[in-house]
């Protein structure tokens, strides 16, 4: 993706979160040299191991429009605590699928997330079981639950989400998901996320873009953290 498509991507983001009553933390707004000095001066540290901040990502196939999606994290856990039981074991996202963008196929090893349709149109979810291996199944169906409510839905149900519902889905729940009718601002509220090991695909995509640098960035993306910061 060019880099000020990224930037375009950010600004109008920024504009419907906003619109839905939303601000992002002040951490969203800092420059790459003021991202760049606070994480050398140790006080955006965490941000930085976390991995909070912008996300876009058109899973390295080039057609964002048709296949990617907007991320933003706004709080992120750790493993370690995940791993002992106690601390911060939480995450907290905010997400744009646009109208009829795919956010392909997958599922995820430790996440458990609530997807919520926070305002727009309505959030269209495919959903799949998986095999005695973990891949996913299309002859199974899928056990969720929808706002507190168990459904039992047949194999590649499309579980339509007015705003304001939302779904629970856990690991081996298999799940694509589009905005219908018109783009969507989406709620995620999961266990600890960790989008480098935590994500299975169906199909081979990749998880980030890959960048053009063709303008400087307005905002980095987590995925610019591993060259700009030297740790």
């Amino acid at each position: 993706m060019k880099r000020s498509i990224i930037n375009a991507i950010m600004a109008e983001a920024d504009a419907m979160i906003r619109a839905h009553g939303f601000t992002l933390p002040p951490f969203a707004y800092w420059t790459p040299d003021e991202f760049r000095a606070r994480v050398a001066d140790g006080s955006a540290r965490r941000i930085y191991h976390a991995r909070m901040g912008w996300d876009i990502t058109d899973y390295g196939q080039g057609k964002y429009n048709a296949l990617g999606l907007f991320l933003f994290t706004l709080r992120n856990g750790s493993l370690a605590d995940l791993q002992r039981g106690g601390g911060m074991v939480y995450a907290e996202k905010l997400l744009i699928s646009k109208q009829d963008q795919i956010s392909p196929m997958h599922t995820h090893v430790i996440k458990s997330e609530d997807i919520i349709n926070r305002g727009g149109a309505t959030l269209a979810v495919e959903l799949f079981g998986s095999d005695a291996d973990g891949n996913c199944d299309e002859t199974k169906g899928a056990t969720v639950l929808t706002d507190g409510l168990q459904r039992i839905l047949p194999p590649g149900a499309v579980l339509k989400l007015a705003p304001g519902e939302s779904v629970t889905l856990n690991p081996g729940d298999w799940h694509a998901f589009w905005g219908e009718g018109g783009d969507v601002l989406i709620g995620e509220v999961s266990t600890v996320n960790d989008d480098e090991t935590d994500n299975v695909f169906r199909e081979e995509v990749g998880r980030f873009a890959k960048v053009d640098e063709d303008v400087d960035p307005t905002h980095l993306l987590v995925s610019d953290y591993a060259t700009w910061f030297k740790l």
